[in-house]
């Protein structure tokens, strides 16, 4: 991550790798397994379709099941990691996502029903993820590394969807379409075990972080005390919140369906076979895996030359939704696969800069109740993964075509855009 802006004068006695990164590693490394576990169904719902019989619409509702579980698990996740902490949160997280991941072929077997509440185990899981880590994030690192931090843990995203997207095609042709849930689930097991161990709920309760390191985070973070009285009258008339739920809700719109869909686009509109369409699929993720991880850098060395905050995350923010908007209007004029991936690397890398924008806005506003905030912001942003990723099966089995879609989600983002620009706000107000 560097060295923090406002922490060159390190205290002596804190290590070249500090404690405080080995968290970052490891909550990085958790949210590549969430996207793993979740994008796996993407090319794997390419054979299932197949051998199951389901239509579009089926498959419409495989894809989003997951979000039928994540939906209810934001706020009490954010709640309970900033009130009790965020480790035992995070573990129990990984562990039901990942049990849910390795039962997901027997579910098929059994019934389409059974499938879907394997799916929906999942996201119940993969709820607590981000409220957690923003949680943590608050009480373990610096205020000049957090948009950094953060970005860090969203490149994760990238890093899962690439990797399930990348060995998914050879893992389901060498060995069979369920050998990708179980190889998912049970390094999901590894990695508990490894944070059990490794890490703690904040710098003052590790057995692992020196005096040093600790006596500087204590010294430069905010005030972050266990959130026991939740203002909720002050979040719900509070102005930036929603400028967070919207932006987060238009973001997730768009990238949502991008993440599920996109295989499937390639193999109904050009014709990709299985085993190159996860070729194909990893470069919008690739590109973007870079453009969040520059994004972090750049918010924070803007923020550090004088810029204010709430410039840099509007100016961030309005570049994503502008350039996502206008690629996305052209990809229906594409004429071959390899220029639709071009312009959707541009969209989807385009939404990447969101990271440093509306993604780590939560912090700013409130870094108190930062896993609240994020529990509030995901949970309303885990609708447009219900019903865009549903209603793009019953748009193209309408419509035969893709084209509706990649609109609708241009016009999204303008909306968020808009609304974000009006309301953001880069103070603490809460």
């Amino acid at each position: 991550m560097g060295e923090p802006a406002r922490a060159r004068d390190t205290p002596p006695g804190i290590p070249r790798w500090p404690q405080r990164y080995t968290v970052v590693a490891l909550f990085f490394l958790g949210t590549a397994l969430c996207y793993i576990d979740r994008v796996s169904i993407s090319v794997a719902i390419i054979p299932l379709a197949r051998q199951f019989g389901y239509n579009s619409t089926a498959q419409g509702l495989v894809l989003s099941a997951v979000f039928w579980g994540y939906l209810w698990t934001q706020l009490v996740g954010g709640w309970m990691a900033d009130r009790f902490g965020g480790h035992r949160v995070l573990a129990a997280g990984v562990a039901i996502w990942s049990l849910a991941t390795f039962i997901t072929p027997f579910a098929a077997a059994a019934a389409f029903s059974a499938l879907l509440a394997a799916r929906v185990l999942l996201g119940l899981g993969e709820g607590v993820n981000f409220p957690s880590i923003h949680s943590l994030t608050a009480r373990w690192t610096l205020p000049s590394e957090r948009a950094r931090v953060l970005s860090v843990n969203y490149s994760g995203m990238y890093v899962g969807t690439v990797a399930a997207l990348s060995a998914s095609p050879l893992i389901i042709t060498s060995f069979g379409w369920p050998a990708l849930f179980y190889i998912s689930g049970a390094l999901g097991a590894v990695w508990v075990v490894a944070w059990m161990y490794l890490a703690a709920d904040r710098p003052e309760t590790s057995s692992r972080i020196g005096a040093a390191e600790l006596e500087l985070i204590v010294s430069l973070r905010s005030a972050a005390p266990r959130a026991i009285r939740v203002p909720w009258a002050a979040i719900a008339r509070e102005k930036a919140v929603w400028a967070i739920v919207v932006a987060h809700f238009c973001s997730n719109f768009g990238f949502n369906i991008l993440l599920l869909w996109l295989p499937t686009y390639l193999h109904h509109s050009f014709g990709v076979p299985l085993e190159r369409v996860g070729g194909y699929s990893i470069i919008p993720w690739i590109a973007t895996f870079f453009v969040i991880t520059f994004s972090g850098w750049l918010a924070d060395a803007l923020i550090g030359r004088g810029f204010g905050v709430g410039t840099v995350r509007k100016s961030m923010q309005t570049t994503a939704f502008a350039i996502g908007a206008i690629s996305l209007l052209v990809v229906p004029a594409a004429g071959s696969p390899a220029m639709a991936i071009a312009l959707l690397t541009v969209a989807a890398s385009a939404n990447g800069i969101s990271s440093a924008a509306f993604g780590v806005n939560h912090l700013d506003v409130a870094p108190t109740y930062a896993g609240i905030l994020m529990g509030i912001s995901n949970t309303i942003a885990t609708i447009p993964g219900i019903i865009g990723v549903a209603a793009t099966g019953l748009i193209v089995q309408a419509t035969r075509s893709f084209s509706a879609v990649f609109f609708l989600i241009a016009a999204v983002y303008g909306l968020g855009m808009f609304f974000y620009l009006r309301w953001a706000s880069g103070e603490q107000m809460i």
